[in-house]
């Protein structure tokens, strides 16, 4: 299997997950406070990290690039999931939904910043079949022109930067550190970040709710499963795939979250989800297509040479 499709089964495997996080979540947070649940995610998640790389002789803390590194957890891990969720709760699901679709646009600008990378005109139109595609799942509907809906759209933008921002740094360092030392200390470093916000939140805390087996039962899912696994996952995939191709995988959670609404919240799909999953395949099959066909006429040309 060749480098770019193993690197595409990673990506879609960690936005599969991330599309199944919000029926975990959903269930989970009319328990415990969004920051909460995210500074117990993160806990949990660094602990098993972390025994994965005392197992292994990974080192944890790095002694090259720990800025970069801390970038990526606070801005990735932490500040970017943070906006996420002041952003949706300020506006509604569906803009939350829409505007964080922008992270693959912004993961694409800040490639040709920072890794000057070049995008080409089958990467646009992929990119432009994907966003449409969302749009057309998630609808137009509920965007309010009233002042928190504004702010909510302000933060889930910064959101999805930050997202993209991530990724690229990610990328940039990936022939320095393993996926593994990647994730570990970014989650590190937000599970740091968190625990401010999460402290002031514990005196509004149900613990006998907490600590029921749903509620810990969902938590260790959202810790090992879609944060451990999932940012492991695409961490690695983004070290074996171009960054304007990978953002495109970031379309892939809009769909299998509405798929795994209908399948276990008995949410209704209509025409349009099936209209808009068959536009970001589209784009998906486009890029991979355009990737493949680039690397035998590369590999033909060789032979010729030859």
């Amino acid at each position: 299997m060749s480098k770019n499709n193993l690197g595409a089964i990673y990506l879609s495997g960690a936005a599969s997950i991330w599309g199944g996080l919000y029926v975990v979540s959903k269930f989970a947070l009319d328990i415990v406070p969004p920051f909460t649940l995210m500074f117990l995610r993160y806990l949990i998640s660094f602990l098993v990290l972390a025994l994965i790389c005392k197992y292994t002789n990974t080192t944890i803390i790095p002694r090259l690039n720990k800025i970069t590194l801390f970038q990526i957890g606070f801005c990735g891990y932490f500040l970017s999931i943070a906006a996420q969720f002041i952003g949706t709760k300020l506006s509604s699901a569906h803009m939350g939904a829409v505007i964080t679709t922008l992270s693959p646009v912004f993961q694409s600008a800040f490639a040709i910043w920072l890794l000057r990378e070049k995008i080409t005109s089958r990467q646009l139109l992929s990119i432009a079949l994907s966003f449409v595609g969302v749009m057309i799942i998630n609808g137009v509907s509920g965007f309010g022109s009233t002042g928190s809906s504004q702010e909510g759209a302000l933060f889930l933008l910064i959101a999805a930067l930050f997202w993209g921002y991530y990724s690229v740094l990610a990328k940039k360092i990936s022939h320095i550190y393993s996926a593994l030392q990647i994730t570990t200390f970014g989650i590190l470093v937000a599970t740091v970040a968190s625990f401010p916000v999460a402290a002031y939140e514990f005196t509004n805390i149900n613990f006998a709710l907490l600590i029921s087996w749903p509620i810990i039962l969902s938590i260790l899912y959202l810790a090992v499963i879609s944060t451990a696994v999932a940012f492991f996952l695409w961490n690695k995939g983004l070290a074996l795939v171009p960054s304007h191709q990978a953002g495109l995988f970031f379309f892939l959670q809009p769909l299998v979250g509405s798929f795994l609404g209908w399948a276990l919240l008995d949410e209704h799909l209509n025409q349009s989800f099936f209209i808009g999953t068959a536009l970001i395949l589209a784009a998906v099959y486009i890029v991979m297509s355009g990737t493949t066909s680039s690397k035998i006429s590369i590999e033909e040309k060789q032979n010729t040479s030859s």
